[in-house]
């Protein structure tokens, strides 16, 4: 394998032990997805949120296991049950030299519901009534009604400086303008659906990183960028496909990571009485929405062979998914068991919801998004076949597909999503919680699904400080909203990266990013 990617300078053993930042210059990688934007503010994408924190800090952090750690605040409390205190960092500076203060962070709370992007990220502030500041280092955050998870939010919350102004706009971000963060690099240049570039920030308050100059190419297509690995042109890849993992871990040339992901693809059936696209039986459409009916939405999740989908189309690299989050997170219900495969079962429960012949339904999948996204969407097609359905699959790439699910133009879909504040509130809330805008639930509820008796007991564990009494109402949450099938998962992904063997220090991540602060010189 080529070398020419990891640039080094000759120093001294003395030098080493003084400076080992200075033997790294540059890491280029080869990434699946790069930022729609660098406004940190204009989606929640997690490929947008991993480009950008390497020019933008959160307030919160988390580690590899998505356990909180201090940001740009050094502590959080609350101080009443509608009022949270954050400490912030202290001798911190943004890229252009301005002192970072509680303004910015009101700031920055305040500018994310003016921001107009396709995944809006109001789904981490939903929580906030008022923002108040007391001094420079400390901050206030009323909040609308009693909010537990308000520093869970908080981790993906970006700060900007208060100068950018609630006008600034995407062009702006995007040519560099207002591309300034206290992040542990900064901004040099962007092309979308190219290479992000950065340059390291000497002075950040974590301490230097290891890499001089970072480029992020974005190389979406999978053998692209396995060859991008195997000829020199990058030092890591993340995302290989299961198809090269094999290969790649029989070859004394490469070192693979691997780790269990906190991404699950789930399938949204379209609930609302009219569906966006027609069902169809024998090219007529039929009356009402058949899958409004319990039956019929169990029956499609009975068809679905999880350890096909695991072993074969994935190839391994994956579990099957019984709910919306992987065992061990804060709401996990226990009391779901493993999803059967039952095709006969499914059959009967057809029949008796009134579609013995079944029906013609079209399918859409992300393609780029996660690895296996495309393939498993082609699979449940086929598995649903047997089940005596046709079912029009098509794989569209994520700038079409999430503009087009934000506007609800699915009859049924399948995407991925990750629980990336490791609790409950964070993805139920989202997905499952009926709409409501002004709570700030159901944001991504692209369904149509609303459950009474869930939004109860979800909207009880919301206001319950008691985490034991809390985790309790979530798990009962989560089996409501899977026994009544609001959405079906499918299948936990795992994640590969790859780089040249014994060039790298990299700990693989739930989360999937591919953070070049945290990666080494070996």
């Amino acid at each position: 394998m080529q070398k020419h990617f990891l640039k080094s300078a000759v120093a001294s053993l003395a030098l080493l032990a003084a400076a080992p930042a200075a033997l790294s210059q540059e890491l280029i990688m080869g990434l699946r997805a790069g930022p729609d934007s660098i406004d940190p503010h204009w989606s929640t994408l997690g490929s947008q949120a991993e480009a950008l924190r390497h020019v933008f800090d959160t307030l919160i952090d988390v580690d590899d296991r998505l356990q909180m750690k201090p940001g740009l605040a050094v502590s959080w409390e609350p101080v009443d049950d509608t009022t949270w205190e954050f400490k912030l960092r202290e001798g911190v500076t943004f890229h252009d030299g301005t002192p970072f203060t509680a303004e910015d962070v009101k700031f920055s709370i305040e500018r994310i519901p003016e921001v107009t992007g396709p995944m809006p990220m109001t789904l981490y502030t939903k929580y906030v009534d008022s923002v108040e500041v007391v001094d420079d280092l400390t901050l206030r955050v009323k909040t609308k009604g009693i909010a537990p998870a308000l520093p869970n939010d908080f981790t993906r919350l970006f700060v900007v400086p208060s100068e950018t102004g609630m006008e600034a706009r995407n062009e702006q971000f995007n040519s560099g303008e207002k591309a300034i963060g206290t992040g542990p690099y900064r901004f040099v240049s962007w092309q979308p659906k190219g290479d992000l570039v950065l340059e390291r920030n000497d002075g950040y308050w974590g301490g230097a990183p290891a890499w001089e100059k970072v480029v992020r190419k974005e190389i979406p297509d999978d053998a692209a960028r396995v060859a991008a690995l195997r000829s020199g042109q990058v030092a890591l890849i993340n995302y290989v496909p299961a198809s090269d993992v094999l290969a790649m871990k029989n070859d004394k040339d490469v070192e693979t990571f691997a780790t269990d992901s906190i991404y699950i693809l789930n399938i949204a059936p379209n609930v609302k009485d009219e569906e966006p696209q027609p069902i169809t039986l024998n090219g007529k459409e039929l009356e009402g929405n058949p899958l409004q009916d319990k039956r019929v939405r169990q029956a499609l999740d009975l068809a679905i062979n999880r350890e096909v989908l695991v072993n074969v189309v994935l190839e391994g690299l994956g579990k099957p998914a019984n709910q919306l989050m992987p065992e061990g997170f804060f709401g996990y219900s226990d009391k779901i068991g493993d999803k059967p495969y039952d095709i006969e079962k499914a059959k009967e429960l057809l029949a008796e919801a009134g579609y013995p012949d079944g029906f013609e339904v079209d399918f859409t999948c992300t393609n780029n998004r996660v690895p296996g996204d495309a393939v498993v969407c082609e699979a449940l097609a086929q598995m649903w076949a047997r089940l005596g359905l046709k079912v029009n699959a098509q794989a569209l790439n994520g700038t079409v597909f999430f503009p087009a699910s934000a506007r609800q133009e699915f009859t049924m879909a399948m995407s991925a999503w990750g629980t990336l504040t490791g609790e409950a509130a964070y993805t139920y809330g989202a997905l499952i919680r009926t709409r409501d805008d002004e709570k700030g639930f159901g944001n991504f509820n692209r369904s149509g699904y609303s459950n009474p008796e869930f939004d109860k007991v979800f909207d009880q564990g919301t206001q319950t400080l008691d985490a034991e009494e809390r985790r309790k109402l979530y798990e009962e949450a989560s089996f409501i909203a899977m026994e009544d099938r609001a959405l079906i998962p499918a299948v936990i992904l795992q994640t590969v990266w790859a780089a040249e063997a014994g060039a790298l220090a990299f700990t693989p991540r739930v989360d999937q990013e591919t953070r070049a602060y945290e990666i080494s010189p070996q």
